[in-house]
């Protein structure tokens, strides 16, 4: 896989996670259907709300995934600036 794959992928899960906790709030405040439902309703929305949450996990590892392309390609290009001066 390459690494914009991965990175769409990553953006997939975290947008349905998002959308995963939004819809579990939804659930919670303002769904009549689940309030009328008792603890059922209480323990549909609440497994929304954990399974987005699992779901936004891969924020933190979007993250480091650029951070550390971003830092490599400052090294690179530090490099090559001393290999020019040098060469110069």
């Amino acid at each position: 896989m390459s690494d914009e794959s991965i990175i769409r992928l990553l953006k997939v899960i975290m947008a349905c996670g998002i959308s995963l906790i939004l819809l579990g709030v939804y659930f919670h405040m303002f769904s009549e259907t689940i309030e009328n439902m008792g603890v059922t309703g209480i323990l549909i929305s609440a497994c929304t709300v954990a399974i987005g949450m699992i779901m936004s996990l891969p924020t933190k590892m979007f993250l480091t995934f650029l951070l550390v392309k971003r830092e490599h390609e400052n090294a690179e290009h530090e490099r090559a600036l001393k290999q020019k001066k040098s060469d110069a």
